[in-house]
């Protein structure tokens, strides 16, 4: 059977890969982007691309409309947590109100599932590995966001039987991510810094720890989650199982690209410092193959920029707060 999709996100990074494991089966895709994080490159020729935002009331409305969607999978978030103490109503407008825009045409379109992507940045500073029973606890707006979205399809579902599948991604990386944004994607951002021949920038110590996920154990999953009976009106994290100090991924980056880590130590700023999570929920349903080891998944990241070269760094312009900005983000 054939099915008609929205994407959010869809020439972003996570949201570009989703497009691709859709469309490989012949489903219909509409991408829906506004292109200021994502790149016209990333969209699925067989894709039909809308580019306009979430935020805009009217034109999600006439999507679903046209198109009568049976899905709906929703990725397209400004996903700087750092950044996001510091644009709070940025934040909320885009990462908040979009998405209830979405929820909204949902219900009133009888769409079968709301596949949402959120992040473990939900959780907030916890006992380790993070799961999806413990209470959310998040520290900063880019993840109280994300959570006050997970809260309102739980009340959707509630109320107007809006199915939803949510997925908790963490530190995602590969091809098709912007590694010209400085505020957010480490892996990126140290890429994009050895092709320019830079010392590669680390906040505080660097002993801070993430579990780094290779695209390709997250996106094909998400596709084809609404296909699991026993995944709908679930929660789960999703990505990989292995922690490593920002140091280290530093030196595994360099290895990759063949070169040195020249490490520049700037003033700590405001995160949480060991983030990792528990995938046993997700295995239990999805049954995924074992994930990319991480050398594996940096090498195959670094043919692609290096084919790709470098993007410059664009700056944020309308930062709401300066006070306790980090100096390098000035």
């Amino acid at each position: 059977m054939q099915y008609t999709s929205l994407v959010t996100g869809g020439a972003g990074f996570i949201g570009s890969h989703v497009v691709t494991h859709l469309i490989q089966p012949g489903h219909t895709v509409v991408v829906l982007d506004d292109l200021s994080g994502g790149f016209q490159e990333n969209i699925h020729p067989k894709a039909i691309f809308k580019q306009g935002s979430i935020t805009d009331t009217s034109l999600v409305n006439s999507l679903f409309e046209t198109y009568a969607f049976d899905y709906v999978y929703h990725l397209a978030a400004y996903a700087a947590e750092g950044l996001s103490h510091f644009i709070r109503k940025f934040n909320y407008q885009n990462n908040l109100i979009g998405s209830i825009n979405l929820i909204n045409a949902s219900v009133n379109h009888n769409i079968k599932c709301f596949v949402f992507t959120s992040s473990i940045a939900v959780y907030g500073d916890q006992e380790l590995p993070l799961k999806e029973a413990q209470k959310p606890q998040p520290e900063d707006p880019y993840g109280i966001a994300k959570y006050a979205v997970e809260l309102d399809l739980e009340n959707a579902q509630k109320l107007f039987g809006l199915n939803y599948i949510i997925f908790r991604p963490h530190n995602v990386y590969g091809p098709h991510q912007n590694i010209g944004d400085k505020y957010r994607n480490v892996v990126g951002i140290f890429m994009n810094q050895l092709l320019k021949k830079k010392s590669l920038t680390v906040f505080g110590d660097g002993n801070q720890s993430r579990a780094f996920t290779y695209i390709d154990d997250v996106a094909p999953y998400m596709a084809n989650s609404p296909a699991f009976a026993k995944a709908y009106n679930q929660t789960f994290n999703i990505g990989s199982d292995l922690p490593t100090t920002v140091n280290e991924l530093a030196h595994e980056i360099a290895s990759v690209m063949k070169t040195e880590a020249h490490i520049h130590h700037l003033e700590q700023r405001e995160e949480v410092v060991h983030a990792y999570s528990d995938h046993a929920k997700f295995k239990a349903i999805f049954n995924p193959t074992p994930e990319v080891p991480l050398s594996k998944g940096l090498a195959k990241m670094a043919n692609w920029v290096t084919t790709h070269g470098a993007r410059e760094s664009s700056t944020f312009e309308n930062i709401e707060i300066t006070k306790n900005l980090p100096e390098s983000w000035q």
